[in-house]
């Protein structure tokens, strides 16, 4: 069977996995970030870029030892080529230009949002296409219809945030620290999801879209009033949040049947509060619904394996001129989204 090394480096996270065709992950290492950018509230691309030079390969190297593999064992060299922090990306894509040329492997430019996708169907052997796909992460909030690997089409975006940077930003006025989405989460059990009074923004809206600005905004209005508890404040954005992608994902699926699940992807996918909710909108409408393990929805190079072995085998590999990318959307032909702008 097929072994795929996938390289990952889109943001903060420097991964290497190795993965077979029968979804067997051999081995994977994710050296993480939080530290060096925790002093800033958020990550710095050039801290990252530099991190990930430096990191990359010992990573790669301890991940074939895990292993216990050489480079000569492995059929083909996959990378995220974008979208993300084009410093981080082109250091993972220059690195696996390298190691395939080397190898005389095939190379797999990666789109990461794809690595997401179809992440589900790693850990999952019997999530067959067609199926709703709800994208959430601190650069994304899509929902698309997955009808096979390199097929996707975009029901609907974030005209302005995505949710994982609501999540990360709400936590930042909270004074909760870095990471943010985890942060929130936690100080969210603590508290009255009613209590705080916050806008449902696009909530049963005719378009299909996103906007999460608005109630991030409204975060800071209510920690600034002094009348709420940080908890009720976290509780109160969790559950606005959860309401309008219930919102959302409801419309969409009126808009798709029939699919074979309703499943969710990204970092945001991590968090049991969405999870519950989503999973309860799939039994309402008959769907199986699949998520990750958590390890899945965090950035890692499992997922960027994964989808090199679904492209694989259809036949596809990429030229090692292969240029990165700082966008790349999986639906290039979606009409714009009203006032997204590039996020469109």
């Amino acid at each position: 069977m097929e072994i795929v090394l996938g390289i990952e480096s889109s943001c903060d996270e420097t991964a290497a996995a190795l993965v077979r065709a029968d979804r067997t992950v051999l081995a994977q290492r994710i050296a993480s970030q939080d530290d060096a950018h925790r002093p800033y509230g958020g990550v710095v691309p050039e801290i990252a870029a530099r991190a990930h030079a430096e990191r990359l390969t010992p990573l790669i190297d301890a991940t074939l030892a895990e292993a216990g593999i050489s480079l000569t064992e492995v059929d083909a060299i996959a990378a995220t080529a974008g979208p993300g922090l084009i410093g981080g990306v082109m250091v993972g894509l220059v690195t696996a230009k390298a190691l395939a040329m080397a190898s005389d492997k095939p190379l797999l430019a990666i789109n990461h949002l794809e690595g997401h996708a179809l992440s589900p169907r790693l850990a999952d052997p019997d999530l067959d296409f067609p199926y709703l796909l709800l994208l959430v992460s601190g650069g994304h909030c899509q929902l698309l219809l997955v009808e096979g690997a390199g097929k996707y089409r975009r029901l609907a975006t974030t005209i302005d945030d995505a949710l994982g940077e609501a999540f990360d930003k709400s936590a930042k006025l909270l004074g909760l620290g870095y990471p943010g989405g985890p942060a929130v989460e936690r100080l969210a059990g603590e508290g009255d999801p009613q209590a705080v009074p916050l806008p449902r923004p696009l909530m049963g809206a005719k378009e299909p879209h996103f906007s999460f600005a608005g109630l991030k905004s409204a975060v800071l209005r209510a920690k600034e009033s002094g009348e709420h508890t940080d908890a009720d404040i976290a509780a109160s954005f969790q559950q606005a949040a959860i309401d309008c992608l219930i919102d959302r994902t409801r419309h969409a699926i009126g808009t798709v049947r029939p699919v074979n699940a309703l499943v969710v992807a990204g970092g945001v996918a991590a968090n049991k509060a969405i999870r519950a909710a989503l999973e309860e909108l799939a039994s309402e409408h008959d769907l199986c619904f699949v998520a990750p393990p958590l390890a899945l929805c965090t950035d890692n190079a499992a997922m960027i394996a994964w989808a090199g072995i679904e492209r694989l085998t259809l036949g596809q590999s990429d030229p090692l001129d292969f240029v990165a990318r700082p966008r790349w959307p999986l639906d290039p032909d979606a009409a714009p989204a009203r006032g997204a702008g590039v996020k469109a």
